[in-house]
């Protein structure tokens, strides 16, 4: 203390005093960077619908973008965290392991597996277990090894398809994944989804059950809202690196500023949207004012 009384004497110009405070600012950014890349939150989300019947619900939780990431041991706090929910099953939004060379999946591999042992997953893909499925020249078996390695009754890949299920609650529900070509990942350019992408990849719409869709990449919000699925659940953003208050993330992994979808709920023509924050890092190791998130969801007869 007396160090930095002694130090504040001593700046006696605007120039010095400028310097002070823009080091005071870097140490405060670094500092809630490494708290907040090594925390989570558990978000709570209740919806109601019309499709749940009366005195019925259903709970469930929604990981996404993992990356390997190790919370504390072996993710104990993390599984903890997710067996509180108590959910009826839980729905996996794609990129819980790394696709890149020489990269080693071992704690996406373990994380999984201790779920899968409790727990019914429905696993959709991200960009990281489509590329490393698809470009083998590149990753070589890496998305085999790690899918036989978390193999289990309990997980439930899904790629451009519909799943139809009955809840421990019995409300129907219609799980659907959608599994985009890379070339709408591509950076710097703004991409558009033909009308009938989603309906021809996964099927139409459900009219009676309750339909989540579960699309990795929330660039194409809109058309999510237009395929008219109740709800959309999607990540990849990882909340947009930094968040602002009242603005929100800052950037997407395509390196476009303050993205629109960039965490939270959306509402759109009845329609429900939700981009978690995701679990992990990447290509960029920040989360400024963004810890990890456990997404909570409990629909609700309306």
């Amino acid at each position: 203390m007396f160090i930095c009384l002694l130090q504040l004497k001593i700046l006696d110009s605007p120039g010095e005093w400028i310097f002070f405070i823009a080091d005071l600012l870097i140490i405060a950014f670094i500092v809630i960077n490494i708290i907040d890349i090594n925390r989570f939150v558990v978000r709570k989300t209740v919806l109601e619908s019309d499709k749940i019947p009366e005195g019925k619900g259903v709970k469930f939780v929604f990981l996404t973008d993992l990356h390997s990431r190790k919370y504390a041991g072996n993710n104990e706090k993390l599984l903890e965290a997710i067996k509180a929910c108590n959910p009826d099953f839980i729905l996996c939004g794609g990129d819980m392991m790394t696709a890149k060379s020489g990269k080693n999946n071992e704690t996406a591999v373990s994380f999984m597996n201790r779920l899968a042992a409790d727990y019914k997953i429905y696993y959709a893909l991200g960009n990281h277990e489509y590329r490393a499925r698809e470009y083998k020249e590149s990753y070589g078996s890496m998305f085999e090894d790690y899918k036989k390695a978390i193999e289990s009754d309990n997980i439930v890949w899904l790629d451009n398809e519909s799943l139809e299920v009955l809840s421990a609650n019995d409300v129907r529900l219609a799980i659907s994944a959608l599994s985009i070509e890379k070339e709408y990942y591509k950076r710097f350019v703004k991409m558009t989804l033909p009308d009938d992408y989603i309906s021809r990849l996964v099927g139409p719409a459900s009219g009676d059950a309750y339909q989540i869709l579960l699309a990795h990449n929330p660039q194409y919000a809109e058309n999510y809202f237009a395929y008219g699925a109740d709800l959309f659940l999607a990540g990849h953003y990882h909340g947009g690196i930094i968040r602002l208050p009242f603005i929100g993330g800052v950037a997407s992994p395509a390196i476009r500023l303050f993205p629109k979808y960039s965490g939270g709920l959306y509402h759109k023509n009845d329609k429900y949207g939700y981009v978690s924050c995701g679990l992990g890092t990447h290509t960029v190791p920040m989360r400024f004012l963004n810890p990890g998130e456990v997404s909570y969801f409990e629909i609700k007869h309306k």
